[in-house]
């Protein structure tokens, strides 16, 4: 089945709270639809810059604003829609066959990424013509 940008949720995550500080666990396929296997997250990136631009064959992302925010356009090559991520307690789950785009970062942000798959080179699509015939 084609994803459709409406597949892209935002996925509210346990918080515990504690005077000294709150911690939100996330759990897979309980919290969000996947099974982990792969965490890694983006930082130092300078404020204003965007990074991104691809799309995955097989492989669902979590992304979460760890710290700061960002904004991720997605676009399942009809319809286009920008999520704006900038709590630690919420993420947006991307399924496969959407493209996305981390834009808008504020200076010092931290973009955590949890995936349903290790890294695969083959599994990314990072023309958007290839996108778009992946689609049809």
């Amino acid at each position: 089945m084609k994803a459709k940008i409406e597949d892209c949720k935002i996925i509210n995550l346990p918080v515990i709270e504690y005077d000294e500080g709150n911690i939100s666990p996330i759990n897979g396929e309980s919290d969000i639809p996947f099974a982990i296997r792969r965490v890694f997250y983006l930082y130092d990136i300078p404020g204003g810059q965007d990074r991104g631009a691809h799309a995955h064959r097989s492989c669902h992302q979590f992304l979460i604003a760890g710290s700061g925010a960002f904004d991720v356009m997605v676009d399942d090559g009809a319809s286009q829609k920008i999520h704006s991520l900038n709590r630690p307690y919420y993420g947006l789950h991307v399924p496969p066959g959407i493209w996305a785009s981390e834009k808008n970062f504020s200076s010092g942000s931290i973009c955590l990424v949890l995936t349903s798959h290790g890294y695969d080179a083959a599994d990314y699509i990072r023309n958007y013509n290839e996108f778009i015939e992946f689609n049809a």
